[in-house]
């Protein structure tokens, strides 16, 4: 079997000093690449976790850099770029992973609570991906991983804020994969699921065992390299578990002749059939919408 490898190639990983983030730039390292390891944390020692990454990979003979600045501002997200190319000279690969949580019903949840969720993983998302792109326009090549969560793919109580970023992130993707498009820039995102300090006392000791970080890095290895022509796509994962999610649409309805008007009662007569997912396609299977049973052009 060959390998796949990242020689020659540059990648940045937000949120890399402890749990998923750590295992998805190890194994970058350990496969060629030169990865730039961004974190805010500390150890109870004061220990910075970045520069703990950083030390194991360069121990192993891998080549990394530190990074220290907030993916949730311009000036922190352009920091982090500019420290792959001051260090390596180019930006290859973006693994947009860092996160926070701040759980809280949503009717008890505050504004700070809403905001630092938002701004790291939503805003983050921006701020690191901009001037990536920019970068990856340059040399023609780049891979995007972004994360989102099956939190807001289908909800997890006491998360309001945490999965509507996450959905956030997902329109981010489907926005930004048509504009780069031209590029030979794929982009895609996963849902991990993964026992980590972040989500320490979310699961019982007999599932913790069973999500360990690592089960999720393959997947992300294989989104970030240059035999993966996909773009645009969600992966969940958990467990050893893979699989690709994704936005359906079932055949629906056709009410009225496009000229008279359609009544409530029309749709409550017809909304089991309208609410039917039996046979649905993929979103981007779609690319129509049905008038008198034949398919138009657009959306």
């Amino acid at each position: 079997m060959e390998s796949i490898t990242f020689e020659n190639r540059v990648a940045i990983v937000t949120g890399a000093g402890e749990g998923i983030g750590r295992q998805y730039a190890l194994d970058l390292a350990k496969r060629g690449a030169a990865v730039v390891v961004n974190d805010i944390g500390q150890e109870p020692d004061k220990t910075l976790t970045a520069d703990k990454v950083v030390n194991e990979i360069k121990s192993s003979g891998g080549k990394a850099v530190a990074n220290y600045d907030s993916v949730a501002t311009m000036a922190g997200g352009k920091g982090i770029v500019d420290t792959a190319m001051n260090h390596f000279g180019k930006v290859d690969i973006l693994v947009n992973n860092a996160g926070v949580l701040r759980d809280r019903t949503f009717m008890k949840m505050t504004e700070k609570e809403w905001d630092e969720v938002i701004n790291v993983h939503l805003k983050g998302a921006f701020c690191v991906t901009q001037p990536a792109i920019k970068k990856m326009k340059e040399t023609g090549y780049g891979r995007i991983v972004f994360t989102a969560s099956s939190s807001g793919m289908y909800g997890n109580f006491g998360q309001a804020n945490y999965g509507a970023a996450k959905m956030g992130i997902i329109g981010i993707m489907n926005t930004l994969k048509l504009e780069i498009a031209k590029y030979d820039i794929k982009i895609n995102t996963v849902a991990p699921n993964a026992d980590t300090g972040m989500t320490k006392g979310v699961f019982s000791d007999d599932v913790a065992k069973r999500i360990k970080p690592e089960f999720n890095t393959p997947i992300v290895t294989w989104l970030c390299s240059e035999e993966t022509k996909e773009s645009g796509m969600i992966f969940t994962m958990s467990a050893g578990w893979f699989a690709r999610s994704a936005m359906v649409s079932g055949k629906g309805v056709c009410i009225g002749d496009t000229k008279r008007m359609i009544t409530a009662e029309e749709i409550r007569d017809q909304f089991d059939q309208i609410k039917d997912l039996e046979n649905a396609l993929p979103y981007d299977h779609c690319g129509q919408i049905y008038s008198l049973g034949r398919p138009l052009t657009g959306r």
